[in-house]
């Protein structure tokens, strides 16, 4: 049950990029509240400048901490509105704010979100891959093994996957996904959504790798990466032998260790044949 003399916390979209996205609801609303808790003040200023919006803002971001959050916490119990934002976008989509929305839920304290932009949705929606079904994996590892792991581990996943990619590792990024989904998976990339240098290209990965790499402009600016889902393993053909095999080292092993394997005796990609695995009845 909401406390009726606490405040309402208000988590607030701003643009990824053009100030035009601002919603008049968002306005309204860092207008009135009483403080805004912000990931950078320094770099919310323009847009609260914009907007002339002059309500006090603090900062906080996944390096506050509890003290801050408590700081919030309290002005929330004394009847105060409190508006957090990150730095563009929807906050908490890869962005601070988890542990303050957690805790004033824990208080029963009111939050209502105040929906705008997002760049990972914004994407999707003009990337022309599936948007049925799909699964945000947010950032990489900045490490190769850890990051080809993570790949590794989400290769027969067959909704469209999305990313958030640093414009530093954009290269390596879609290398090793050119070694772990192979040459032939769709990706799309969606560079400086909104922003003057919009870019939003789909190709096969390996010619993507390369377009990449021949234009250092790909390699700048805030991107997010879309894969196409794996095809369903039941819609290729395996040999009644290959099936065989697959089945013998899936009694014995982890699906990852068996498609490892079984490409080896096989000859069949070990991405296909983990696929397989795991729609194999």
């Amino acid at each position: 049950m909401t406390a009726t003399s606490s405040g309402t916390l208000y988590v607030v979209a701003t643009p990824i990029g053009n100030l035009d996205d601002m919603v008049p609801r968002a306005i309204q609303t860092l207008q009135t509240v009483a403080v805004i808790a912000a990931e950078d003040t320094r770099h919310s200023a323009r847009l609260l400048a914009h907007f002339d919006i002059k309500t006090p803002a603090v900062a906080y971001h996944d390096h506050s901490d509890e003290h801050r959050t408590e700081q919030l916490i309290a002005r929330l119990l004394a009847g105060e509105d409190v508006a957090l934002i990150s730095d563009a976008g929807t906050p908490l989509v890869s962005d601070p704010g988890y542990r303050l929305v957690r805790k004033a839920r824990e208080q029963a304290i009111r939050i209502v979100p105040i929906p705008g932009a997002c760049a990972m949705i914004a994407a999707l929606s003009a990337a022309g891959l599936p948007s049925d079904r799909f699964a945000f994996e947010g950032f990489l590892p900045a490490k190769q093994v850890a990051r080809t792991t993570q790949l590794d581990a989400l290769v027969g996943d067959t909704r469209t996957l999305i990313f958030y990619e640093a414009p530093h590792r954009i290269l390596e990024t879609l290398q090793d996904m050119l070694s772990v989904f192979g040459a032939e998976r769709e990706v799309v990339i969606a560079r400086e959504v909104t922003k003057t240098f919009e870019t939003i290209k789909g190709d096969k990965l390996a010619a993507m790798v390369d377009w990449v790499a021949a234009d250092s402009n790909q390699q700048r600016g805030e991107i997010v990466l879309l894969v196409h889902g794996a095809t369903k393993a039941e819609n290729v053909e395996i040999s009644a032998e290959q099936e065989r095999v697959m089945r013998i080292l899936l009694e014995e092993l982890p699906v990852k260790q068996a498609a490892v394997i079984g490409a080896k005796i096989t000859g069949l990609k070990k991405n296909f044949l983990y696929e397989w695995a795991l729609n194999a009845e």
